[in-house]
């Protein structure tokens, strides 16, 4: 059963271990911004159901889900996406954690400071500025459909959709930070899972995706999943929902990449 509640101003579900206890592993994800968009919908998306004896929370991200403006996300896309949308959501969200970490800890009585990580899109995009600057004992990590080089990205979709975006000097300094292959060091030796889909726009993110794999030194795999496009759930993706066949392979990727890690 999906639990739900709010940590330090964050809206988070969690699934708890079958006997809950100190030394518990964790999992702390974020979701994306295409379905499942919100915490309890990422939940039942992927539960990681073959990690049963792990901890695992689902926090919910800046402009999404209860946070989300008048208008909803769809109101800011008029603006400038990446310093009023992509900026707000990924550094919030990281700045944001260790305070919801630190009430999730103490509410569900996690005796240790070590937690796994995972993504989904914007929330592996959180997950990847987590692990490189957060400080955190990250024991592994799992990135979904994931914005791993934000440059590419942007103009992959504005190619896509036949629209332009005009980088900016502010907007240059952003993507330098979301930029993971280029920081590959900063990443650590935490062991590393990407998952996209076959059908996803490849030169956003399945193309920078393989640029990761090629720059990093600790172990790092690269899964194609035939027949997913970047979505994780079916539409609207907003409350909880029976998975998808695509989410229920990816679920099972990613529980046996933890298992062996946790």
């Amino acid at each position: 059963m999906i639990v739900t509640g709010v940590a330090a101003g964050v809206p988070f579900a969690a699934l708890s271990p079958a006997e809950p206890r100190p030394d518990s592993p964790v999992v702390v994800a974020w979701h994306l911004l295409d379905a499942p968009r919100t915490e309890a919908a990422f939940a039942a998306a992927v539960p990681l159901r073959d990690l049963g004896h792990a901890w695992r929370f689902y926090l919910g991200l800046p402009l999404s889900g209860a946070r989300a403006p008048e208008g909803g996300l769809e109101s800011l896309m008029g603006g400038d996406v990446v310093l009023d949308v992509h900026w707000p959501i990924v550094s919030g969200a990281a700045a944001e954690f260790p305070a919801a970490w630190a009430d999730l800890r103490e509410r569900f009585g996690i005796g240790h400071d070590r937690v796994a990580l995972m993504g989904g899109s914007a929330g592996a995009a959180v997950a990847q500025l987590v692990l490189a600057e957060g400080g955190f004992d990250v024991p592994a990590i799992a990135l979904l459909s994931p914005v791993t080089r934000l440059r590419a990205v942007i103009d992959g979709l504005s190619v896509h959709y036949g629209m332009t975006y005009d980088w900016s000097p502010p907007a240059d300094e952003v993507a330098s930070r979301l930029d993971f292959p280029a920081r590959a060091d900063d990443l650590g030796s935490a062991p590393m899972l990407i998952v996209v889909g076959e059908d996803d726009v490849a030169g956003a993110f399945r193309t920078p995706a393989e640029a990761l794999v090629a720059m990093r030194t600790a172990p790092t795999e690269l899964v194609l999943i035939a027949g997913m496009g970047h979505a994780l759930a079916d539409e609207p993706g907003v409350d909880p929902a029976p998975q998808t066949d695509r989410a229920r392979e990816v679920d099972a990727l990613v529980s046996a990449f933890f298992g062996a890690h946790l």
